[in-house]
């Protein structure tokens, strides 16, 4: 029988994000049955012709947003952290760099903002990685991430973000 993991123990026992291929994702069913749900959402839904939006997947529990842009420099962007909600964030299309640092005790540059669950910080990232068509990161509570980064040139990108609340 398998054990299920609460996200109170997925943020204890893992702190850093985790970057993979959705082909994967099976390696991650031990984080729950909310990522599960997710993971399967991910699978079996055409998410080329989803237009931009925000789609229930199980109530305010797990949910997927929908969103296209062009990426951007780092110049005009910060770093981000949630409270409330684990990010699987999963590139349709396109390619980005995603910068990352863990939140340790830096002061954030825009105050948490309960309502839309983030925080603003405006040092540069540790590190960078890319994210391709096919490919997810998970971002916990205690990751710091900032998205949209141009590989070289600003290209456009369809990305579906599914939100995972923290609490059960």
């Amino acid at each position: 029988m398998e054990k299920k993991v609460s996200c109170h123990r997925i943020n204890t026992f893992l702190r850093n994000m985790i970057l993979d291929t959705l082909q994967n994702a099976h390696l991650y069913y031990r984080l729950g049955l909310k990522f599960i749900k997710a993971f399967e959402y991910l699978a079996q839904t055409d998410l080329t012709s989803l237009e931009k939006g925000k789609y229930e997947i199980d109530g305010t529990n797990i949910f997927a947003i929908v969103n296209e842009y062009d990426t951007v420099d780092t110049a005009t962007e910060q770093m981000e952290s949630h409270k409330k909600y684990i990010d699987i964030q999963y590139m349709v299309s396109g390619s980005e760099l995603i910068g990352h640092d863990f939140l340790k005790e830096q002061v954030p540059s825009k105050a948490y903002d309960e309502t839309a669950d983030y925080q603003l910080f405006a040092e540069h990232p540790m590190f960078f990685s890319r994210l391709e068509k096919g490919m997810f990161a998970i971002f916990f509570p205690t990751d710091l991430h900032m998205p949209n980064i141009k590989v070289s040139t600003p290209m456009p990108v369809k990305k579906v973000v599914i939100k995972i609340a923290v609490s059960l």
